[in-house]
């Protein structure tokens, strides 16, 4: 009986621990993202608002390095190749699925060299992230159902990524995707690498299901592994072969998201 009554109250402590650090988890990813917001903004008042690069891969890579610290998620990235091409400060695309609040905290950790963001457009209401998107040059992406406004977003990030020969991240998926699949892929990504002929990066992110948040924060301490594929040459594509090439790459995903399940 007292080995019962002790296994149970070591239960209830266990559960009121873990809604504890849920409730706490949110509340300090906000606090960082302010600070973050805070320092980025003093950092660029005293640069003359022209170091972007200082603003994306010093700053906010550490607000996506503490927040992982705060969720106790610990990074394992794989594949030699695909390291080597990301170290290297060429031009590319990349693109990555999406399925987790985590994953825009797992890109800025990686401290992409030269790189831009696209992000929805609603994130502007949020304060700091509005600071930390434009000090960054993120690119807001309007909903799928404004087609115009999609279009006018992606002509200006072409324009800008020619101008300054900066690399980009965007997820083809456009949303989180938590049923464990690969969703569909939507052509703007490739519609744009397209048009730029530059290298596309795959990143596959793996997070395990149960340390996953999802739509949420209630994220459990583990190991997220990133694996940063072989670019891939655009040299030959032409927007008539855009649905061939969109297939052949989220068959890529689909691929690497079953070995990764059955291991």
């Amino acid at each position: 009986m007292s080995v019962a009554i002790r296994t149970d109250r070591a239960v209830d402590v266990s559960k009121a621990v873990s809604r504890w650090r849920d409730w706490l988890l949110p509340i300090a990813a906000c606090l960082m993202l302010t600070i973050a917001a805070a320092v980025m903004l003093i950092v660029a008042v005293f640069t003359g608002f022209q170091m972007r690069r200082l603003y994306a891969e010093c700053v906010a890579r550490r607000l996506g390095q503490a927040v992982l610290a705060i969720c106790g998620i610990r990074l394992e990235i794989h594949n030699s190749t695909g390291v080597k091409a990301f170290r290297e400060e060429r031009q590319v695309v990349y693109v990555a699925n999406h399925t987790s609040t985590l994953d825009v905290f797992i890109l800025l950790s990686l401290g992409l060299p030269r790189t831009r963001f696209f992000l929805s457009g609603k994130y502007r209401v949020i304060p700091p992230l509005a600071i930390i998107s434009y000090l960054t040059g993120v690119f807001f992406t309007t909903p799928q159902s404004d087609r115009p406004g999609r279009v006018r977003c992606f002509q200006n990030a072409e324009r800008v990524l020619r101008r300054t020969g900066d690399s980009v991240f965007l997820s083809p998926e456009g949303t989180r995707v938590t049923s464990g699949e690969i969703g569909p892929f939507n052509k703007g990504a490739f519609h744009l690498v397209t048009n730029l002929k530059v290298p596309l990066v795959p990143i596959f992110i793996a997070i395990p299901r149960h340390i996953n948040p999802g739509r949420g924060w209630e994220a459990r301490s583990g190991i997220v592994h990133v694996y940063l594929c072989s670019p891939i040459s655009t040299d030959g594509w032409e927007l008539r072969d855009l649905d061939r090439n969109r297939a052949r790459v989220r068959d890529l995903y689909v691929e690497m998201n079953s070995r990764w399940r059955m291991e």
